[in-house]
């Protein structure tokens, strides 16, 4: 780079030229020059990883927790928390899942937190349903409760409403 800018410019060339601490100046340019990989390797991590996706012949017994995406085609038994939630056609989750987005196209036996949540025609929800958008296409199945939040996935931000009516009462 240093090189670069002496040879497009011919100003700093004579005045280079000039000074005969060159070879020093190119030694001290390669300190900052260690730095520029640094900055590159620092905006690689902002790319967004792929999606985790958990096959249709993965059983998971277990709690989840990311904090970014999952695809589950397999059966999970435990509590999932994620930023993209996609449940597959045939997967089966028995538990508590919380996500910035749930898209559901099987089945699941427990609560759905999230702040945008879709029940596609595939969809089968036995539990209740927090949520601050929700979207239900036709032919899904649901049973349970659906209840709107501003923010469905802070459960202290549940229990405070609950809780001022009571005295209120």
């Amino acid at each position: 780079m240093f090189s670069k800018s002496k040879i497009n410019d011919p100003a700093p060339k004579d005045a280079d030229a000039s000074k005969p601490a060159a070879p020093s100046t190119a030694s001290a340019s390669a300190a900052p020059a260690a730095p520029k990989p640094n900055e590159f390797k620092a905006s690689a991590p902002k790319a967004k990883p792929p999606a985790s996706v958990l096959s249709s012949d993965l059983h998971v017994t277990g709690n989840m927790k990311t904090t970014g995406d999952i695809q589950v085609e397999g059966t999970v038994e435990g509590d999932i928390r994620a930023h993209l939630l996609t449940i597959g056609e045939t997967a089966t989750i028995k538990g508590e899942v919380v996500a910035d987005d749930v898209v559901i196209n099987g089945r699941i036996v427990g609560r759905v937190r999230g702040l945008k949540v879709r029940l596609t025609s595939t969809a089968r929800v036995e539990g209740d349903i927090i949520h601050k958008t929700i979207a239900i296409e036709s032919g899904a199945h649901f049973e349970g409760s659906v209840q709107r939040q501003d923010d469905p996935l802070n459960p202290g931000a549940k229990s405070a409403p609950a809780q001022k009516p009571n005295p209120a009462s």
